[in-house]
């Protein structure tokens, strides 16, 4: 048997029975027997939560509210698809350092996205630290529709708050030497407890080229639907590379690097040959062990074809051609 380490969450648990979860436990009188003591237990992590729940969990005090819902720039105001209803989209995401199951909602509590900072730095003219509340004032805020689509072939179209990687990167003014950009995400065992395995290559870390860094599309999100971060979205700052697979969008990030050498990268160093440093959306080139032709929409599990660069070609195709 494989190392859990080296297996994506899909594996761990079956994506049908994930699925299936929320119907058969109306279609049970699970709730009549809850009344002993080990099963009180078992439904707390088993219930499908109320939205309520889902979302309230994940809210944090994070500064910059009364810049929300930021102005919608008019080139990403929708896509080809229909909005992710938003309590599906918090209900069912991945953040390993917090759980491998993809209901990360009952895992986040502990986690305190306050204080927080972002360190510029690596292969720059001016480095800088910022402070979670002057980094969301620093660079306009506006609201981007992006699809999302990932490597485990599900995908959601969601509103993100933020601002264009590039404007980050150009205020630090990177050096000549400069080719590639590392994300660091955030390392406390005592609030992610899944940190814990220190078997695994904490913290999270991930990177583009300069050239895909500097992509209009890349974007810096500090918001999602209209407000600060959730926790499960990574709160209170992540990466969003639309046309990659999402594990390249790194959440909660503490450090961005300029580098002039290939990053290793968090699922790259685990598993190389299931998950490459470029991770483009490429519905021809199939996962080991599945296909990558389709992908199945959150909330309605419609099942659309998927497409290649997640339907951004003309943005960043012109990157990959030799």
């Amino acid at each position: 048997m494989s190392h859990p380490s080296s297996l994506p969450e899909r594996e761990l648990t079956p994506e049908k029975a994930v699925l299936s979860r929320r119907r058969w436990l109306k279609g049970t009188a699970i709730g009549a027997l809850a009344v002993g003591a080990g099963l009180a237990g078992w439904w707390h992590w088993f219930r499908p939560g109320s939205d309520r729940e889902v979302l309230g969990g994940g809210q944090a005090d994070l500064p910059g509210k009364g810049l929300y819902p930021a102005a919608r720039n008019s080139r990403f105001a929708e896509v080809d698809r229909s909005l992710t209803n938003e309590a599906e989209a918090a209900r069912y995401t991945n953040f390993y350092e917090f759980s491998w199951s993809k209901d990360v909602w009952r895992s986040i509590g502990p986690f305190q996205p306050l204080p927080w900072k972002v360190e510029v730095a690596g292969l720059v003219a001016k480095p800088r630290t910022y402070d979670i509340d002057d980094l969301v004032r620093a660079f306009p805020l506006e609201e981007r529709v992006y699809r999302h689509r990932c490597v485990e072939a599900w995908a959601m179209a969601v509103p993100w708050t933020g601002f264009p990687l590039a404007d980050l990167l150009k205020s630090a003014e990177p050096l000549p030497a400069a080719k590639y950009v590392r994300f660091v995400s955030f390392d406390n065992p005592r609030q992610a407890s899944g940190q814990n395995n220190r078997s695994q290559p904490w913290p999270y870390t991930e990177g583009l080229t300069l050239a895909e860094a500097t992509n209009e599309l890349a974007f810096i999100a500090t918001g999602m639907y209209g407000h600060p971060l959730l926790k499960q979205h990574g709160a209170p700052v992540r990466l969003v590379v639309p046309w990659k697979y999402g594990f390249k969008s790194a959440k909660s990030i503490v450090r961005v690097e300029l580098t002039d050498k290939q990053p290793a990268t968090f699922w790259n160093t685990i598993s190389p040959h299931e998950y490459d440093f470029e991770a483009n959306v490429n519905p021809d080139v199939p996962h080991p062990r599945w296909s990558q032709e389709h992908e199945r929409m959150l909330g309605t599990d419609a099942i659309r074809p998927s497409l290649l660069y997640n339907g951004y070609g003309e943005w960043v195709s012109h990157l990959y051609r030799t």
